[in-house]
């Protein structure tokens, strides 16, 4: 695959509240505790977890359903306040920026990629595509046209005026990928991001990812119960009951027999009110 997109690793978002001893983390977190309130009771999704990523390294955080997979991906993007610990994204103290700050920072230095595709049905596949940027304020012309080489990086550039209806689930998929890509993002968030596939297009997005990992140095973290994903990546974290469990370094391929499918359908239409919902969660405007 020939890749095309220039990944800028400059700049950053928010106060600079750095921990001084981990500038080599792309990702830092210690002692996170995670607690949800219902009533009287209360529910500890994450207990304790230390994790952390390095500039440039790709890895799967597995485990059973119900483990805390996604809840710790939520935290780690500043997407859920944690209860207890820090996490630090590029040196910066997550708990030292605003809600603001926070919605700028995923805008502008990270890219997300989820099992299902939460495109918007009435844009084409470049306007999707472009949809950070216009939030972090970049014009209209600049962002079509990183908006078009982000989709030429995944190979849909003649799939660019598309809507998401009159693509295939591989397709759509790409387009998530393209939309992860185009802020030239300093780490991308996958949650189950080939639970949707069937296996060719779940192995066709995981080298995808692989490619531009090694490539251009991209750092990935893939939340996954797939061994199959995990056996592609530079390291995988294990989790059970809202704790790191342990990690290994796995053989470095992914393993057709377990990929795709692992939830959902190959359709994989985004509902647009839960499509909207996500968008001002990640972006701040639907």
């Amino acid at each position: 695959m020939q890749n095309h997109l220039t990944i800028d690793r400059n700049g950053q978002t928010g106060s600079p509240a750095a921990a001084p001893d981990q500038p080599e983390y792309m990702v830092r977190a210690t002692g996170v505790v995670k607690e949800y309130r219902t009533g009287t009771s209360t529910l500890q999704a994450l207990k304790g977890v230390d994790f952390s990523v390095a500039r440039g390294e790709m890895v799967a955080v597995m485990g059973p359903s119900g483990c805390g997979k996604t809840t710790l991906l939520n935290c780690l993007s500043g997407l859920d306040d944690i209860t207890e610990g820090q996490v630090w994204l590029e040196g910066v103290d997550l708990a030292t920026l605003s809600d603001k700050q926070r919605t700028e920072s995923r805008a502008r230095r990270m890219g997300f990629i989820f099992q299902v595709y939460n495109l918007l049905p009435v844009l084409s596949a470049v306007e999707n595509v472009e949809l950070p940027l216009l939030v972090s304020g970049v014009k209209s012309r600049e962002a079509r046209d990183r908006s078009r080489e982000a989709l030429k990086t995944v190979g849909l550039e003649r799939w660019a005026g598309h809507r998401p209806a009159e693509l295939s689930g591989g397709q759509r998929q790409r387009v998530t990928i393209a939309r992860a890509l185009v802020n030239n993002p300093a780490i991308v968030w996958g949650d189950e991001p080939t639970g949707a596939l069937d296996s060719t297009n779940a192995t066709d997005i995981l080298n995808l990812m692989r490619d531009l990992n090694r490539d251009h140095g991209l750092t990935l973290v893939i939340v996954t119960h797939d061994p199959g994903v995990g056996a592609g990546c530079d390291r995988i974290v294990r989790m059970r009951d809202g704790e790191v469990v342990g990690e290994e370094r796995p053989s470095g391929e992914f393993g057709l027999d377990g990929l795709g499918l692992t939830h959902g359908t190959e359709d994989g239409v985004q509902m647009p009110s839960r499509t909207a919902q996500l968008t001002r969660e990640l972006y701040g405007q639907s």
